[in-house]
């Protein structure tokens, strides 16, 4: 396949800046990213180029403070999805609380297997899906998935990208997680992702011992809403979702919100996060208008997470 390599600069530079930048490339076809002193370098296949929605993301950057310039050339022949994939990622370590000796999770590929004991020892291989643990969002999720109790729950893992938070949550003791991803190999390394920790997913022959399962499918949200509730064994099991977890960007949050309250319980709880803390408010008065109401937010650098509960009482549009 061949492929573009688009150079991204950034000023002022920064890897908040590069986190978000890349995400937002990742929604248009871009693959694999590698970080430079002064922005991105960001890789495309030819044939899923598009030149105008390069610029709506340059024009439209979230951040109004970051300018963004870029150049497109070809890219020298290469297997970009192997190259990344053989570079892998150093271990994620999320410490336990102070006087632990063991770590609360620990996450790492399959090459790096010489790391501390944790009481979730998370295996991924990312395959380009976002999701390694190496983010704030994905942390703050983590460590607050690490202190709810999701024994013999439901749960909506949206976006699932690399399926690391639908491992925790069966880790933490859940019955089911319905993830979904409007990408196909997103899907793919998701469901591989879950065999790598002897989680079964629902189309997988039942594994000795396994109970839990996860179904990793395809779609946006309108297709997940379909699948939850177009299934007769899926709506015995989860006509709502008692937890439903949603890493993404800020816009697609709001976008979603509304079909967020149609699939979740009452009293059940959402987990937000991908966006800034300047974006804490706009979030919460949104999530507020469909009846969820913020039990508590947890920051790490400029990124923020929201958890909420469901209140039918207070619920508009639903």
């Amino acid at each position: 396949m061949k492929y573009f390599e688009v150079s991204c600069e950034i000023r002022p530079f920064s890897e908040d800046a590069a986190d978000v930048l890349s995400a937002q490339l990742a929604e248009i076809g871009f693959e694999s990213f590698s970080q430079t002193e002064s922005g991105l370098l960001a890789y495309i296949q030819q044939s899923a180029w598009n030149e105008d929605e390069m610029r709506q993301v340059v024009r439209n950057f979230c951040l109004p403070e970051v300018e963004i310039r870029y150049t497109k050339a070809e890219a020298p022949d290469e297997d970009w999805n192997q190259v990344w994939e053989e570079e892998g990622f150093q271990p994620i370590i999320i410490p336990s609380e102070e006087g632990q000796e063991e770590a609360l999770i620990v996450v790492h590929d399959v090459k790096h297997t010489d790391v501390p004991p944790a009481q979730y020892d998370i295996v991924i291989t990312p395959r380009l899906a976002f999701g390694t643990g190496s983010h704030s969002t994905t942390r703050l999720i983590l460590r607050t998935l690490a202190r709810l109790d999701l024994k013999g729950k439901d749960v909506i893992d949206a976006g699932t990208g690399t399926g690391i938070l639908a491992n925790m949550a069966i880790k933490r003791g859940a019955s089911y997680v319905f993830a979904y991803d409007i990408d196909e190999w997103s899907v793919e390394n998701a469901k591989d992702n879950l065999l790598l920790n002897h989680i079964q997913t629902l189309s997988d022959s039942p594994l000795k011992g396994e109970k839990q399962k996860v179904s990793p499918l395809r779609g946006g949200l309108e297709g997940s809403v379909a699948v939850v509730c177009g299934d007769s064994s899926v709506l015995e099991r989860q006509p709502k979702a008692d937890l439903l977890i949603a890493n993404i960007n800020r816009n697609i949050l709001l976008e979603d919100l509304p079909q967020f309250a149609k699939v979740v319980k009452d009293k059940g709880k959402m987990i937000l996060s991908g966006f800034y803390q300047p974006d804490v408010d706009t979030l919460t008065e949104a999530a507020l208008q469909h009846g969820f109401f913020p039990i508590d937010m947890e920051c790490e650098g400029d990124w923020a997470m929201l958890l909420f509960e469901a209140d039918a009482l207070g619920r508009r549009d639903v």
